[in-house]
């Protein structure tokens, strides 16, 4: 295992793909990287993800400019972590919408995630002297909330715990388009570090009853097409449960975690190891795992001398 962690060296730029994957509706994606998703309406547009930094952000802006002139009007973070806020400035949206629970998340450990993150992932923090501090949204709401955007109608929808507590979805239901956050990825590695791996499950079940035309993932390809939809939801599934599985195994015999870490490269490398961002996700979702098998259900906040401290633990 790498002395650092695996993502601290990776600074090679990603091919950014802006693709409509409904009418009017279109993915933000790069090669495993966080994606974004943009929903043109009548009058103006919804911006679903705000990137890490301002200047991350501005690469979104420019291909929305590549499309429509129409201002931004809403912007939505699908849940709290850093790579996936801090960019929200760049976009002087007027509402910035969060799930409640996200919203207490970012005060509880906003800062803390934000410090953590940067030392993991350096490369998506580009331009992060530009960010002016954490990010508060405008308007939240508990299970359900409706945005008009002129007669274009976006349900934004809390459907269960998954990568987090306070995940939300947004659903367009003319186009039957939806943006999943990281609840749904293709071929990149789910982050579990935060996640609650006995629900995330029922969560895309829930997805799965929208019977989606097409898909927005956190990370990966655009899915178009219902069969893509569909194999996208089951790897992700798949991926959640083959991590779990051999933790609770491990946990239940009185195992340590670096005997964690083992069982789940045993059943997740074959099937997992050519992912986007795999290697980095894996000690995190370890962690987080044999937390939850142990029943400590709210994982705990994670720090960068928390990260530093399970970092060395793995390696033995």
């Amino acid at each position: 295992m790498s002395k650092k962690f695996a993502s601290a060296g990776d600074m090679t730029e990603k091919n950014i793909s802006f693709t409509e994957i409904g009418r009017d509706i279109w993915a933000f994606t790069a090669e495993g990287d966080p994606n974004s998703g943009v929903i043109i309406g009548d009058d103006s547009v919804m911006v679903i993800e705000a990137q890490a930094t301002p200047r991350l952000a501005n690469k979104v802006i420019e291909n929305i400019r590549s499309v429509t002139d129409k201002p931004i009007s809403h912007l939505v973070m699908t849940h709290y972590h850093a790579v996936r806020v801090l960019g929200a400035s760049a976009y002087n949206a007027p509402t910035v919408i969060m799930g409640d629970v996200a919203r207490a998340m970012v005060e509880e450990r906003g800062a803390e995630d934000w410090a953590s993150e940067f030392e993991r992932f350096p490369r998506l923090f580009q331009g992060h002297e530009s960010i002016p501090g954490l990010t508060y949204p405008t308007t939240t709401f508990s299970e359900r909330m409706t945005v008009y955007l002129g007669k274009r109608k976006v349900d934004l929808m809390h459907l269960g715990r998954a990568h987090t507590a306070g995940d939300i979805v947004a659903w367009v239901p003319d186009e039957e388009v939806m943006f999943t956050g990281d609840i749904v990825e293709y071929h990149s590695a789910c982050y579990c570090g935060d996640g609650h791996f006995d629900d995330w499950s029922d969560t895309l079940d829930m997805i799965r009853m929208f019977d989606p035309q097409a898909i927005g993932p956190g990370r990966g390809d655009a899915l178009v097409g219902r069969e893509m939809v569909n194999a996208a939801i089951e790897s992700t599934r798949d991926f959640v449960d083959s991590t779990y599985r051999p933790v609770a195994r491990v946990v239940a015999r009185g195992g340590t975690l670096k005997e964690a870490w083992d069982a789940v490269r045993a059943e997740c490398d074959p099937k997992f190891k050519d992912f986007a961002i795999y290697e980095h996700c894996l000690p995190f979702n370890v962690a987080r795992a044999y937390d939850e098998a142990r029943g400590i259900d709210t994982p705990r906040i994670w720090t960068a001398e928390r990260d530093a401290e399970m970092w060395a633990q793995l390696q033995g």
